[in-house]
């Protein structure tokens, strides 16, 4: 799929796409894939393999910007991709209507469930309306009502994380954001129903946990999930972001998926298709559905004390080290140990 914006590091793939563009029209609709002329099928192997390999060395740097990318498909996306029956549910009954976050309750594959998105908006009313995907403590607690309502009727919950972090303005401020974040954060612990979550695009801080408090925890690969964003964390530290510290930054975070699932911080990487979700929303949506199916499967029956103990002691592990105890610094005046050199 060809689109408007190239990410700096594909750049050597637009000749590429340029000569496929025109060998389609020349060769014209084709419902027989047989019949795709030697010189076009060449075409694209070509770019798959090109993909391929630009994909296999993508930074961390990179990754943000592929999660980040315009076309990258969102929660609203995949809900029509592979829910039945969608009903969206609005409010917080305290507030209003906050359009960062969808909820509503819908089938996936075999199940009922509740499903529960941040959208970040593909035209410039929706991004505006919807802040960019950077949720007001409305929408969390909009998530949060119908999580309750969800576990009323014994549903299981399917959260898709995707923002750069909670609304930092003063009015959300006002409204009490960090309350609501922690309120979720501990009322999702205790929720007696599967609670299943993946990170599809940016997991940022707590803006993302404020609906990610699962019993398995999924990310696309080329999703980022961290503390905070390169830019947030290179300005800290550097007290600049730019290309340099940002591609530093997002290093030292360990933001990616690969890394993620290293440091036992999710469960499960989903592949996407070479070169990103936004090149095949269809595939990643098909997977995407394969995994929800599956581990909702696997949950369905546990006795809801042993899955609320297991969610809690899940996060309860997340960051935990061993300290060494400490060796006293040798004199240089002793002699060294029998035996060392």
């Amino acid at each position: 799929m060809s689109t408007f914006y190239t990410l700096e590091f594909e750049k050597p793939l637009a000749d590429l796409e340029r000569r496929i563009k025109d060998a389609e029209q020349q060769a014209g609709p084709s419902p027989d894939p047989a019949a795709v002329p030697e010189d076009l099928a060449a075409l694209r192997a070509e770019r798959e393999t090109l993909l391929t390999d630009i994909y296999a060395r993508l930074t961390p740097w990179d990754t943000v910007r592929v999660a980040r990318h315009p076309a990258r498909p969102q929660t609203r996306d995949y809900v029509g991709l592979i829910c039945r029956d969608f009903v969206e549910l609005h409010g917080d009954r305290r507030f209003g209507d906050d359009p960062a976050i969808v909820t509503g309750f819908g089938r996936i594959g075999a199940h009922k469930c509740l499903i529960v998105g941040h959208q970040k908006g593909r035209e410039t009313a929706e991004k505006l309306a919807c802040h960019f995907g950077c949720a007001h403590p409305e929408g969390y607690r909009k998530a949060l009502a119908k999580m309750e309502l969800a576990a009323k009727f014994d549903l299981p919950i399917v959260t898709l994380v995707d923002t750069p972090g909670a609304y930092p303005g003063l009015g959300a401020e006002q409204r009490g954001q960090a309350e609501a974040i922690a309120v979720n954060l501990l009322e999702m612990s205790r929720l007696p129903v599967p609670i299943v979550s993946i990170v599809i695009g940016e997991g940022g801080s707590g803006g993302a946990l404020g609906i990610a408090v699962a019993d398995r925890v999924a990310m696309l690969q080329h999703a980022w999930y961290s503390v905070i964003s390169p830019e947030g964390c290179a300005a800290i530290l550097w007290k600049q972001a730019n290309e340099h510290t940002n591609t530093a930054a997002a290093k030292a975070l360990r933001l990616t998926a690969a890394d993620n699932l290293s440091l036992g911080i999710v469960d499960e990487v989903i592949p996407e298709p070479v070169g990103g979700a936004h090149r095949s929303k269809e595939t990643t949506a098909r997977r995407l559905e394969r995994w929800i199916n599956d581990t909702l499967e696997g949950l369905k029956g546990v006795d809801p004390d042993v899955l609320m103990e297991r969610r809690y002691q899940r996060f309860r592990r997340l960051g935990e080290c061993a300290e060494l105890p400490a060796v006293p610094p040798q004199s240089a005046e002793e002699p060294p140990e029998s035996g060392s050199a």
